[in-house]
């Protein structure tokens, strides 16, 4: 499925439920961020108390379901206009090419 579309989809249902309600300033969008590191650290808990694969997944679905919002959200604030499948094809492959850990700390 195209990333761009899934965000639309997510975005769509997120404004129905009324979490675009504000004004979308970089307040809100950082606030939407704060949101975002929530996920990840609800993921860090799952595995830290053992809750099992299925909330580990779910966990992590939140935080695909939060990133693709807001950007679709930025989308609409004319704040990003590239095609996110576009670009994360673009980082996947030139990942591809790095050399092993490519300067991160082991």
């Amino acid at each position: 499925m195209n990333l761009d579309k899934l965000a639309s989809d997510l975005h769509s249902t997120a404004v129905e439920k009324g979490f675009w309600n504000y004004e979308q300033d970089f307040v809100f969008f950082a606030k939407q961020l704060a949101m975002v590191h929530s996920e990840v650290t609800e993921v860090l808990e799952a595995l830290r108390k053992e809750k099992g694969e299925q909330q580990v997944v779910e966990e992590l679905a939140d935080i695909l379901i939060r990133v693709l919002d807001l950007y679709q959200g930025l989308k609409d604030a004319n704040v990003v206009s590239l095609s996110l499948h576009d670009i994360l094809e673009e980082k996947a492959n030139i990942n591809k090419d790095r050399p092993k850990m490519h300067g991160v700390l082991g």
